[in-house]
Order: structure tokens, then C-alpha cells, then sequence
């Protein structure tokens, strides 16, 4: 919307990662497909030590239980104490982002936040967690690292499984194929 009435958003992508911050931990980007249409969007996330003896998890654009159901992950498979930090996460441009593919976007944007790391801003996470801690594979996987090809980002993180089927024809362009969060954690921490 403008001043002059509605206006066509010709790349929602580019919209919604425009004001993205590079140096600031907490933020990280995902695909997620809306409809038919593939687009990028940040999600955010802000871990703080709790001032009260409950931890307060809040979300805008993302599901509460799911946030609170993948915080027990990072807890139960990776060793990180989260019972006594509040948890904050916020889908920027409004979005709500409401399937799993998003999920392991999600877990490195809490970890960079209660780690104080950047994510670099050319990485892009693709993939589902299951109670286990495995990243399970994703549909549409083609379309969505297309779009983050075309926007610039060359360091896909996502299932092992999809990354058997990915073409992709670009020069410098990494595909780190994860089976479970330790493995995406520790490449995120190792490449921070």
C-alpha cells in the first residue's frame, strides 16, 4: 500500500529481506512456500535469561506449541539449558509461517541469539525436525533453493535427503545436507 493506492509487490523476497540486519545474531532466513510461490522470510528470534522462575516463550508468526516443542529438542538432543531463558521469535513483514520446513531456520535463530553469533547473511536453512532431532526432507525443495539461488544465497543448509535431487548449475553455491540438528548446529557454530 502507498500513498497512491495498492501497488503490485513484484518480489515479496526482496521485500522482506530489504532491511535485514548482518550483524546481528537472532536472525536467520528460510524458503517457505506460500500457496504455489516460494518466498524468503526471516525469522528472528531473541533469547534472554528469564527474570522470573517460568521461562516466557512468545512468538508472532509462528506457531507457540511448535516453538515450544522444538526448544524440548534443543534441550533433549543438543544439551542446551533453555529452562532458564524466555524465548522471543517474530516472523518479519507479518507473515505466518506455518509449516515445517521453517523449522530448522527457527532453531538457528535461537541458537545464534543465545550464542551471541551472526549467521552469515549469505546462508539459508531448509528443513523439518522431528522429536528426535533428525531434519527430515522437505517438498518442493527444488523450487525454494532456486529462490534462494536467485536472491543471492549460497550456503544451503538442508535434509540430506532433498539434497540428492537438487540441480544446481551456479558456480559457487554450497549444499550442506544435514540428518539431524547436531550436525546443522555444528556447522552453523563452526561457520560463525
Amino acid at each position: 500500500m502507498r500513498d497512491t493506492g495498492l501497488c503490485e509487490v513484484l518480489n515479496p523476497s526482496e521485500m522482506l529481506l530489504s532491511e535485514r540486519p548482518e550483524d546481528a545474531p537472532g536472525s536467520a532466513v528460510v524458503c517457505t512456500i506460500e500457496g504455489s510461490r516460494p518466498i524468503l522470510a526471516e525469522i528472528q528470534a531473541l533469547v534472554a535469561p528469564s527474570g522470573f522462575g517460568i521461562p516466557r516463550r512468545m512468538t508472532s508468526g509462528y506457531d507457540i506449541s511448535r516453538l515450544n516443542l522444538l526448544i524440548a529438542v534443543l534441550e533433549k538432543r543438543v544439551g542446551l539449558k533453555m529452562a532458564d531463558q524466555d524465548v522471543y521469535v517474530n516472523v518479519i513483514g507479518g507473515l505466518k509461517v506455518d509449516e515445517p520446513a521453517a523449522d530448522l531456520s527457527l532453531l538457528a535463530a535461537i541458537v545464534s541469539s543465545l550464542k551471541s553469533m551472526n549467521i552469515p547473511k549469505e546462508m539459508v536453512f531448509l528443513g523439518e525436525v522431528g522429536l528426535t532431532g533428525e531434519v527430515r526432507s522437505i517438498s518442493n525443495a527444488q523450487k525454494r533453493v532456486s529462490e534462494s539461488l536467485k536472491m543471492g544465497f549460497t550456503e544451503i543448509i538442508l535434509p540430506k535427503e532433498n539434497a540428492k535431487g537438487i540441480d544446481i548449475k551456479s558456480q559457487g553455491v554450497h549444499l550442506h545436507p544435514v540428518k539431524n540438528i547436531r550436525e546443522a548446529l555444528t556447522y552453523l557454530i563452526n561457520n560463525c
